[in-house]
């Protein structure tokens, strides 16, 4: 007898342990669908954020490129600014040595010295086509500062030099061969504008355009470049002009 209650002693606990696992997985599924609730809010919230992140990414990188281009173009207009008013002190100096040689002509002559007084003159200057001579020669060993000294004393010579405007055209040379080519920029248009009737004065136009060239300002470049063809339209130089304007 004892056998046959066995079974029946069982079942209560087999049904409550199927109850209990019922349960269970009821617990266990809400939970589930609270983690795939939770899921989809923050991946919700991630993509908004993503966003905005990204948003302000690209602001930025406006704001950047806008202050990069007001940059440039700032640099390209003080650099110009600069120039002009180096060009404006560069014709004022010119003005000064005008002025100097002036007064120099117009001074009441010197009374003349007694032989008790007088004082050992200094040995006469060399030749105008030696000191030209001597700053070529430095010139094409590359003594720049040698070869501008040469050239700056036939320039100081008085009266003026028939030689000078060559002396200056070698001077805007030496800084263009030290590819300095801001300097030279300046020294080529002292051969422009004072010496008119120099035959130096088309290479000279042809080599400022091509300074401006290498220094990255193009629009100062072609227009020289044109005023060369318009001044000198059957140099030599102004078919170089010409090619660089096509």
């Amino acid at each position: 007898m004892y056998k046959k209650i066995k079974p029946f002693i069982f079942f209560p606990v087999l049904a409550l342990s199927a109850c209990a696992s019922k349960q269970d997985l009821l617990v266990v599924e809400d939970n589930l669908k609270k983690l795939k609730t939770d899921s989809e809010t923050i991946k919700s919230q991630s993509a908004v954020s993503y966003s905005d992140v990204q948003q302000v990414r690209d602001e930025v990188s406006k704001l950047k490129g806008s202050m990069e281009e007001i940059s440039h173009t700032n640099s390209q207009t003080f650099g110009r600014l600069g120039m002009e008013d180096s060009l404006l002190v560069h014709k004022v100096d010119e003005l000064e040595l005008r002025l100097q040689k002036l007064e120099q002509y117009i001074a009441p002559p010197a009374k003349p010295e007694t032989l008790s007084s007088a004082v050992p003159t200094t040995p006469a200057p060399a030749p105008d086509a030696v000191l030209l001579n001597e700053g070529l020669e430095k010139l094409k060993k590359n003594n720049f500062a040698g070869a501008r000294e040469s050239f700056s004393l036939l320039m100081q010579s008085v009266p003026p030099s028939a030689l000078a405007s060559d002396a200056q055209f070698y001077v805007a040379e030496s800084y263009f061969s030290e590819k300095w080519y801001e300097k030279a920029i300046l020294e080529y248009q002292t051969v422009i504008t004072k010496y008119t009737k120099s035959n130096k004065r088309p290479a000279a136009f042809y080599k400022q355009a091509l300074s401006f060239e290498l220094i990255g300002d193009s629009l100062n470049a072609k227009a020289r470049f044109r005023d060369l063809v318009k001044a000198y339209p059957t140099s030599s130089q102004a078919a170089l002009a010409r090619k660089k304007l096509l």
